[in-house]
């Protein structure tokens, strides 16, 4: 593997992010920095009710992500590779999704003055998965707090994904789709992804497996 020090796994809940990151961290020999989301005290809230904990959610996921970006600058990024399930900037997708409009003006704020120290990755790789099968991974993980969780959020989640990374340009993009891949349990395709991502250097590259 090329030698990328900072690698990034994006995607919609139930896509895969956090699943490979720890396989790329492991075949690269490299840490891994997961986002901190059960932690949130506010999200089983906010599944519940999303107007009233919208912001309060928001808020402590936008400052607990860079704090951990902060953490990364002060180990130094480029003395230790580093894959992690998630891209500070996407904050903003949930923010523009979840958030009124005051409360947007107060998150843009915050999240203008934090972003100028925010390290960039070497490789951005996002996870792209149908609705459908997105929830049907969501309801196999079994997460308590995502048991009801609506699926036309998930619909509208995915398409803000979708929009965002479609106008992305501030890192090498590669966009998987993961609805016929199984790289957890499917040795070859985990080897085909890796070396895509690998091969990856600039731009927006589009992945798709292929089938015999």
């Amino acid at each position: 593997m090329s030698e990328k020090s900072y690698i990034v796994v994006e995607g919609v809940i139930g896509a895969g992010k956090t699943s490979l990151a720890e396989l790329l961290a492991a075949e690269l020999n490299a840490a891994v920095q997961l986002e901190v989301v059960e932690k949130n005290p506010f999200l089983e809230d906010f599944y519940r009710d999303m107007r009233s904990f919208a912001f309060q959610t928001q808020i402590f996921f936008l400052l607990s992500r860079y704090k951990q970006q902060m953490e990364l600058v002060q180990r130094d990024l480029f003395s230790e590779r580093v894959v992690s399930d998630y891209l500070f900037a996407k904050d903003r997708i949930f923010a523009n999704l979840n958030l009124d409009d005051r409360e947007l003006v107060l998150y843009d704020h915050l999240a203008d003055l934090l972003e100028r120290d925010i390290p960039k990755p070497d490789v951005v790789v996002y996870l792209q998965a149908s609705t459908d099968i997105l929830m049907k991974r969501i309801r196999k993980r079994g997460r308590s707090y995502e048991h009801d969780m609506p699926r036309d959020y998930i619909a509208a989640l995915n398409e803000a994904y979708n929009y965002f990374f479609f106008h992305y340009n501030q890192t090498p993009l590669l966009v998987v789709n993961t609805d016929d891949i199984d790289f957890v349990a499917n040795q070859d395709d985990l080897k085909e992804l890796t070396e895509a991502i690998d091969a990856h250097e600039s731009g927006t590259s589009y992945y798709l497996p292929v089938r015999e």
